[in-house]
């Protein structure tokens, strides 16, 4: 193997059934490409549908899987149905794999329900654990966390909310979005008390909890942390009135500034308040903090994401490229921080 080090039998989950489904097919794709490169054996796995052949991801790969829109939730319905009976079997069990590499976004990939079902096999995985992933996929828990912590986060109420409420409470522009997605899906930004209701009935056909939040105007940041530590800030600038999906996943939409032009007290400040916030959730491994910066130099923390994307535009490869770490060496540094927390865990057992 390159560079020395041991050669490992990794499986990559990818794709599932949350509306970022293609998201993390493009993400794992990407994964298990960079580790084969260093050396490693790896398979990769849909968990909806199972096994995926290399000429099956040499084809996503080259045609490309994320489109301007998520799928339809119809479309994930009916694939979450089909899955159901499989989703046992399309995991792996001690001894199939050394590690698992998390490459799912949203839904149960993210929200603590695979982490779960791994902690059971016995299997190391990357990412945060089953509480902390899904402390970080509920916004609305994450952010009362945030204040606790000493993490400074914009106001919010959870829905049913009244126009009236929501103009005493929030003001207007306000963000209404689903309380437990990711990649802005659902997400609308409210601007008279009159199209309220229709954003949150929009939210609501993602997810059973809706949250509105004020909005933010301001400078769009983010801070990786790999390890617990804090990587380059990153600036995104937009097209679109907001990061959107459109944004996030297609070329050319966003333009990405690593590391974002800010004063050296600025960036401690915020990379302390990352590693704050990936503290309160209790988060392992590598994670990305997003935040918006006021007028006044104020950073909002707006929510933890512990499943970054790793896509060609997605922002941490570049927070590493900006911190002289390549994609491959990223990927490498998560699978080993995920065994170093497994041994650690089973030290803990032993000992106690």
């Amino acid at each position: 193997m390159r560079g020395g080090r041991d050669r490992l039998k990794i499986l990559v989950l990818m794709g599932g059934t949350s509306t970022e489904r293609d998201v993390s097919l493009a993400s794992g794709i990407r994964i298990a490409e960079a580790l084969r490169s260093i050396g490693h054996a790896v398979t990769a796995v849909d968990p909806a549908r199972g096994e995926i052949s290399t000429e099956e991801q040499r084809a996503l790969s080259a045609g490309g899987v994320v489109r301007v829109a998520p799928p339809t939730q119809e479309s994930l319905r009916q694939m979450a149905r089909e899955a159901l009976p499989r989703l046992a079997s399309n995991l792996p069990r001690r001894g199939d794999a050394d590690v698992v590499v998390l490459g799912l976004h949203g839904g149960s990939g993210e929200d603590g329900t695979i982490q779960a079902m791994l902690e059971l096999t016995g299997v190391p995985y990357t990412g945060s654990h089953t509480l902390g992933s899904a402390l970080a996929m509920d916004k609305d828990l994450s952010k009362a966390l945030f204040r606790q912590a000493g993490v400074t986060t914009a106001d919010w109420l959870m829905a049913p909310a009244t126009a009236s409420e929501v103009a005493s409470k929030i003001g207007y522009p306000a963000i209404v979005k689903p309380s437990k997605q990711g990649s802005t899906v659902g997400l609308s930004v409210v601007k008279k008390p009159g199209a309220l209701q229709a954003a949150i009935d929009q939210a609501a056909d993602f997810d059973d909890e809706v949250m509105v939040e004020r909005f933010i105007p301001g400078r769009e940041l983010t801070v990786g942390i790999l390890g617990g530590e804090a990587l380059p800030v990153g600036e995104i600038i937009p097209r679109h009135e907001i990061y959107d999906y459109e944004c996030k996943y297609t070329a050319g939409m966003a333009e990405e500034r690593f590391p974002a032009e800010l004063t050296a007290e600025e960036t401690a400040r915020i990379q302390d308040q990352a590693r704050r916030a990936f503290a309160a959730l209790k988060l392992r491994g590598c994670a990305r903090i997003d935040f918006r910066m006021s007028s006044d130099s104020t950073f909002y923390c707006l929510e933890a994401n512990t499943l970054p994307g790793m896509t060609n535009t997605s922002l941490i490869p570049q927070a590493a490229a900006a911190a002289g770490i390549s994609f491959p060496e990223l990927c490498d540094r998560i699978v080993r921080l995920a065994l170093d927390a497994h041994a650690d865990s089973a030290r803990a057992r032993r000992a106690s």
